[in-house]
């Protein structure tokens, strides 16, 4: 499980404000992993991995928070230290040779993002929507049911 994002950009903190709420829920089957950014490195944490979920905020979401299955993207060169879950999924392919484990995004919705800014009420309620959902589904094979579900 990767947790993305800045704590001292206001919403950005999500992603790490939600991996701190799962470290203290005790969850020892998990590996978490709280990141600014993905990086090409991140490619050798999913190897034992058997379902991965990513956890950033987002803008623009209709709704606190969107659930989706991602998939490993091939076509993108790595010219940057900053990945998407999707290419980095695509770097694992490629030093692998072989699929990446399944993987799910999960967005927060989030407004503002300035250096210094505080999260804002919206990004609040967003987190506690997200953690009430995924609290329940904690597990990889809860995870893999829901990434079924969100395919079907």
């Amino acid at each position: 499980m990767f947790a993305i994002g800045n704590d001292a950009r206001g919403d950005d903190a999500l992603g790490p404000l939600l991996a701190r709420r799962i470290e203290q829920g005790g969850f020892t089957d998990l590996s978490l992993f709280i990141e600014y950014q993905l990086q090409i490195e991140h490619a050798l944490d999913l190897r034992e991995a058997a379902a991965v979920l990513f956890i950033d905020a987002a803008k623009g979401l209709a709704q606190p928070f969107e659930f989706s299955p991602v998939e490993a993207e091939m076509g993108t060169p790595v010219l940057s230290h900053a990945l998407s879950p999707a290419v980095l999924l695509g770097v694992y392919q490629r030093i692998e040779g072989r699929p990446p484990p399944p993987a799910l995004v999960l967005a927060l919705r989030g407004e503002a993002f300035e250096l210094g800014a505080p999260l804002s009420a919206e990004a609040a309620a967003a987190l506690e929507a997200a953690w009430t959902w995924l609290n329940g589904r904690l597990s990889a094979s809860a995870l893999l049911a829901c990434r079924a579900a969100a395919h079907a």
